[in-house]
């Protein structure tokens, strides 16, 4: 068997990609191998079709949420590097990899506030950069089902915007958003430990 370095060097790009998600050149490997898998037909692409096989996508109440985001800007086709970009975003924070970042160096993609950014736009349903309170309902219906009326949805809804919502504009900006998670402990909940 050769080095995780020689096989890691038939993915395409390896260098670049670990450079910018962050992930060893062992789970690159991991998730190379896993993208080749659910790459059923070999056509160096995913879909969405394709990333509806992944259990664990197929029963969550923000299956297709979490989805729409492998494909920003309407794209049909998903790449290795775009596949990894977006898992990069639930890699465990490394406080060594804090203390060693160069300032000049782009935010990382599993920084708290890119952490965030990429949960606020599972509520931006119409990306318009604010979440509105029928956004916010929608969301809710999706993760709750029919365990909660509608009226008790429509209150949550209410008071969460209400609560999150400073300017008074009726809708929660990511500043705003991000303020009212600032006591969350983000890095950890948004993060898989497999994904190092």
């Amino acid at each position: 068997m050769g080095s995780c370095s020689s096989r890691a060097a038939r993915i395409p790009d390896v260098d670049c990609i670990q450079r910018e998600t962050g992930f060893s050149q062992a789970s690159l490997l991991r998730l190379y191998h896993r993208f080749r898998a659910l790459d059923k037909n070999e056509k160096g692409y995913l879909s969405r079709v394709d990333l509806q096989e992944i259990g664990a996508l197929a029963v969550n109440p923000l299956g297709d949420r979490i989805i729409d985001s492998f494909f920003p800007d309407g794209s049909l086709q998903l790449d290795f590097p775009g596949f990894v970009r977006v898992l990069a975003h639930f890699r465990p924070v490394d406080v060594e990899d804090l203390r060693n970042r160069d300032p000049q160096e782009p935010e990382p993609l599993n920084s708290r506030m890119n952490k965030l950014r990429f949960a606020f736009q599972l509520y931006d349903l119409d990306r318009d950069g604010k979440i509105s309170r029928h956004e916010m309902l929608q969301v809710l219906r999706l993760m709750v089902g029919v365990q909660v009326t509608e009226e008790q949805l429509e209150s949550i809804a209410d008071r969460t915007v209400q609560e999150a919502d400073e300017d008074g504009d009726g809708a929660v900006s990511f500043l705003e958003f991000a303020k009212s998670l600032e006591k969350m402990n983000i890095e950890q909940k948004m993060s898989i430990r497999i994904l190092k």
